[in-house]
């Protein structure tokens, strides 16, 4: 981002509007909610010259206003969290919509010392400003305080605010909006992953949980940006979701399957693959390439098309190794949990194999993180806990 702070830190009115060119155009194509209140609190704190700048949403659930996003000393990555029904300035404010400019703080008794006590900052000035929507509906505060050249706030300032409070009001309300349709296909995935796993897991829960939180360190040891990383997260969840197509007597039969029966525990991916094709949905996309390719082998001898090597999708080829060790550590109807270091040396053994050699290398990288999620697998307590063969194991995961 281009900086227009001049030497005596003040900003002329052209640069002030360029600031707010500027400001409009970021803010119009920002989707990420917490990105977006980030980058309108850096322009507020430019554009006013001020000590520090919080933003407020209103939390209606929970009956309180709630801020991440802080600029300023002692507050970066602080959750802010402040009663609805408060008598403070931000409650307030939000609930008259009224703006509210204190030149005095702490002589005022609207004034709550509650944060500058937990930081290294005293507020002089304070100005908070009502963040609005289209429809006149309240949001949120804009919060600023102590103006760089130690003056209170005057209407000057008070009208920028206003201008910027409403240039974000529509920008904020649409992120929201996406913010909580993301959340809502994430929980739809969530859900249709544990309806493919419940009918074989007895803690289908932590399994997707584990493979998410595996297939997320990969990602990241791999050199991927967190970006993908979290849509690979996401989506591996769903990587069996062909099993709600098997029948339980081969799904959950206790001993070998015969060939017949393999061969129809294998279809699980082909299924997978086609309810999961043609989806537009980023996650989902990836979710189709892991269902339908996560037994694919490095080597070439897997199914259902007997990829090889690069040919699998990169993002398959991480599942792969996620699944198959949480598998191995995971009690089945059909087998014991393995110890969570034996599972790691079969990981080690089948680099260039069953799996990319390249991803075995980020898996060495990140066990020792992976092995504090298995600190109280009962299988590492048990004298012996290696109960099938790997193929008989691989045939049912």
């Amino acid at each position: 981002m281009q900086s227009f702070r001049p030497e005596n830190g003040k900003l002329s009115a052209e640069e002030k509007l360029n600031l707010l060119v500027e400001f409009g155009a970021r803010i119009s194509c920002e989707l990420r909610l917490d990105k977006l209140l980030d980058i309108i609190a850096q322009q507020i704190t430019k554009m006013l010259d001020v000590g520090r700048c919080t933003i407020y949403l209103k939390d209606v659930e929970k009956n309180e206003l709630w801020s991440k996003i802080a600029q300023g000393r002692g507050l970066e990555h602080t959750e802010i969290r402040v009663p609805l029904n408060g008598n403070g300035v931000i409650s307030l404010v939000a609930r008259t919509g009224e703006t509210i400019n204190l030149p005095n703080a702490y002589e005022d008794p609207r004034f709550s010392m509650d944060v500058d006590m937990v930081t290294d900052f005293r507020t002089h000035s304070m100005l908070a400003i009502p963040l609005k929507n289209n429809s006149g509906k309240v949001l949120g505060v804009f919060q600023v305080a102590n103006k760089a050249d130690g003056t209170p706030f005057d209407k000057k300032d008070e009208g920028i605010l206003l201008l910027l409070a409403t240039l974000a009001g529509s920008a904020i309300e649409i992120a929201k909006l996406y913010q909580d349709v993301h959340v809502a296909q994430l929980e739809t995935i969530y859900r249709l992953a544990v309806t493919a796993e419940y009918r074989d897991q007895q803690d289908t829960r932590a399994h997707l949980k584990n493979i998410s939180i595996i297939s997320y360190l990969l990602a990241l040891a791999l050199g991927l940006n967190k970006h993908d990383a979290e849509l690979i997260k996401n989506a591996s969840p769903l990587h069996d979701i062909g099993k709600v197509a098997l029948a339980d007597n081969i799904l959950l039969k206790p001993g070998k399957l015969t060939p017949d029966e393999f061969e129809i525990m294998k279809s699980h991916t082909i299924y997978g693959g086609r309810i999961l094709e043609g989806a537009h949905s980023q996650v989902l996309k990836i979710a189709h390439k892991m269902s339908l390719y996560h037994h694919e082998k490095w080597n070439g001898s897997g199914y259902p098309k007997g990829l090889k090597g690069e040919e699998i999708p990169i993002e398959a080829r991480i599942v792969t190794v996620a699944d198959v060790f949480d598998a191995l550590c995971m009690f089945r109807v059909y087998k014991k949990a393995w110890k969570t270091d034996d599972a790691y040396a079969y990981i080690l053994e089948e680099s260039g194999k069953s799996f990319d050699p390249h991803i075995v290398a980020a898996f060495k990288k990140i066990y020792p993180s992976v092995r504090k999620l298995y600190n109280n697998n009962p299988a590492n307590h048990e004298p012996s806990a290696v109960p099938v063969s790997v193929s008989e194991q691989n045939k049912k995961n």
